[in-house]
């Protein structure tokens, strides 16, 4: 299966604690790179959501991001008055007014601002820490659905440009003959213009010579053979994008080779065509896992 690298998912959960939400952004990397934010509760668990991470995704660049949005009733429910220190601030507050001799009635509302004052009770957060390990779970399906669409798009269309190759070297191989044919003639007619006695032989060798320069059965043969093998990779059930890179390369050899060999112009195009759907077969290579 073709997995494209690109790719984005969500998923969120609500809880009587809070709200949880993941966002992954995938895009192309030559390795596994996996950048993470987590709210500082739930850092303990960066590595157990990496390995996660890992065990879905093979190649590519991760930027994983968890929010946790605490429920306002969950909130309100951890907080609670130091009753020790108000009953000491009280204490203060009557002997006060007792050494100023005045009455006054204690303001709470600013008490309330009094360092300490106000105590908040961490509630218990490993049940929602293990549901974030299963959210994440749920949004790497979504993000592995994703990336099998786009890469069964890229894979059409790596395979629409492989036909192209292919029909390109099955047109080269019928013109050979005539090329042949073309090269034979072309140094008659320069030996009759030179009119020069030619030894025995001497004409079959020279024409064996020039035949041997612009043989191009053999680059031909190669580029039917990497053709082949692109298509048995993009049938493979692992990761294919680093062997397609490596084609890549052997198909740009054989295409400048075929270039160097020319000696007519129609396999001079052919030769410039080849790498042009070359170069766009390796466009999208690259966003192959």
């Amino acid at each position: 299966m073709t997995n494209s690298m690109t790719a984005y998912a969500s998923a969120s959960l609500d809880d009587e604690l809070g709200q949880l939400s993941w966002e992954i952004r995938a895009v192309n990397h030559r390795f596994l790179d996996i950048s993470m934010r987590l709210p500082d509760d739930f850092r303990a668990l960066e590595n157990s959501f990496r390995e996660i991470l890992a065990q879905h995704i093979r190649r590519g660049r991760l930027e994983a991001v968890l929010r946790f949005q605490p429920a306002d009733d969950a909130l309100a429910a951890n907080l609670n008055v130091n009753e020790t220190l108000a009953q000491s601030l009280l204490a203060a507050h009557a002997q006060l007014c007792d050494l100023l001799q005045v009455e006054a009635a204690p303001e709470p509302l600013t008490w309330l601002n009094w360092p300490g004052m106000i105590e908040h009770t961490t509630p218990d957060l490993q049940p929602l820490q293990e549901q974030a390990g299963t959210l994440l779970e749920t949004a790497l399906q979504q993000l592995s659905a994703q990336r099998q669409r786009e890469g069964q798009h890229l894979a059409e269309l790596l395979e629409q440009r492989l036909q192209a190759i292919a029909e390109l070297v099955l047109q080269v191989r019928a013109w050979l003959p005539e090329i042949r044919q073309q090269l034979q003639q072309r140094l008659l007619d320069r030996l009759a213009q030179l009119q020069l006695d030619t030894e025995p032989g001497r004409l079959e060798q020279e024409l064996a010579m020039q035949a041997q320069k612009m043989d191009v059965d053999e680059e031909l043969d190669r580029l039917d053979g990497h053709v082949k093998e692109a298509r048995v990779t993009l049938q493979s059930s692992e990761p294919v994008g680093r062997r397609l890179d490596f084609l890549m390369q052997e198909f740009n050899r054989e295409a400048n080779t075929l270039g160097s060999k020319s000696i007519d112009p129609r396999t001079s195009q052919t030769a410039i065509d080849l790498k042009v759907l070359i170069e766009q077969l390796r466009e999208q290579v690259q966003n192959i896992e």
